[in-house]
């Protein structure tokens, strides 16, 4: 059997992903009919079919599924093996894949990425911005070097460092601003807007208001902060977001700000990555820069320290 390569099982393991020619070769930075001819010339060399090929979709046959989980291991093998000499070069250069939750990217990243690459010369950094559950999968994956995300994640295989914390507060129409702040257990009787399933800043905000998720199905949820905040402003009902959202998510919309009673609820943000990686040094220095950058967004917006519980 002539060698594999290392290209075509990138290729292979895209197609696998996506299921679909076309955005597996957008993936991969080639053309359609280049990642065709690829995978073919890997199944000749296999002396087997790797896919069923569908009119608008590909599937892997049974012969497939078997071969997905060796070349995910190759791959990230191979990856860590990358990661290996880059960590014994001693400092931080080349891609980092960082992974940023949506309740935390736009407003963190304006100032996180300009303090990494001024703090590490010629680092590429490449942010993915998705939700906890899907970053940590790409994370345990190798797709990711690591991620910044709401803590606790509770998972011996990644090590968590605590950067800092952000309170939430209340957004309503801009006409109830002098009103009466109600308590966690009120907004149970409220139109409270939520961001839609699989974001934890929803799970956060149930957990505070003491709502279960059976009872939260039925209202209205949002895909961002953005429309959860503008829907108050047509309403719609009322909201809570983290405090970081607050400048650049009111500031178009016809609403009002409130602090919540004490204990006011908070999250601690942080940074996970595998316990196995070779750049742990590394990852743990750009988590200092992660903290950094959390500082200098919190006094440029004005934000109070939160108290220790």
């Amino acid at each position: 059997m002539a060698n594999l390569t290392l290209k075509q099982l990138r290729y292979f393991e895209a197609l696998a992903r996506s299921g679909h020619f076309g955005r597996a070769a957008d993936v991969c930075a080639i053309s359609q009919p280049a990642l065709s001819m690829q995978i073919r010339e890997l199944e000749e060399t296999l002396g087997a079919a790797l896919f069923e090929r569908g009119a608008r979709k590909v599937r892997l046959t049974g012969f497939g599924e078997a071969f997905a989980p060796r070349v995910h291991d190759i791959l990230r093998s191979v990856d860590e093996l990358e990661d290996l000499a880059r960590a014994s070069r001693g400092r931080l250069a080349g891609r980092l894949r960082m992974g940023v939750i949506p309740t935390v990217a736009p407003y963190l990243l304006p100032s996180l990425i300009v303090n990494l690459t001024r703090e590490f010369e010629g680092l590429d950094v490449q942010v993915r911005e998705t939700v906890t559950p899907r970053l940590m999968r790409e994370l345990s994956d190798g797709r990711l070097d690591a991620a910044v995300v709401a803590l606790p994640v509770s998972d011996p295989a990644f090590t968590e460092a605590a950067l800092f914390s952000e309170r939430f507060v209340l957004i309503r129409p801009a006409d109830e601003a002098d009103a009466p702040v109600p308590s966690g257990e009120a907004l149970r009787r409220m139109r409270l807007l939520l961001l839609e399933e699989g974001h934890c800043f929803r799970e956060q905000a149930l957990s505070f208001c003491k709502i279960g998720t059976a009872e939260a199905h039925g209202g209205l949820d949002g895909s961002s902060l953005a429309t959860l905040v503008q829907m108050v402003g047509a309403g719609l009902g009322l909201t809570l977001i983290p405090e970081m959202a607050v400048p650049v998510e009111t500031r178009s919309a016809p609403v009002s700000v409130a602090r919540l009673e004490r204990p006011e609820p908070t999250r601690t943000i942080g940074m996970i990555w595998r316990r196995t990686s070779p750049l742990a040094e590394q990852l743990t220095r750009i988590a200092e820069v992660v903290r950094h950058s959390g500082e200098e967004m919190r006094r440029a917006n004005g934000m109070e320290p939160v108290e220790a519980a």
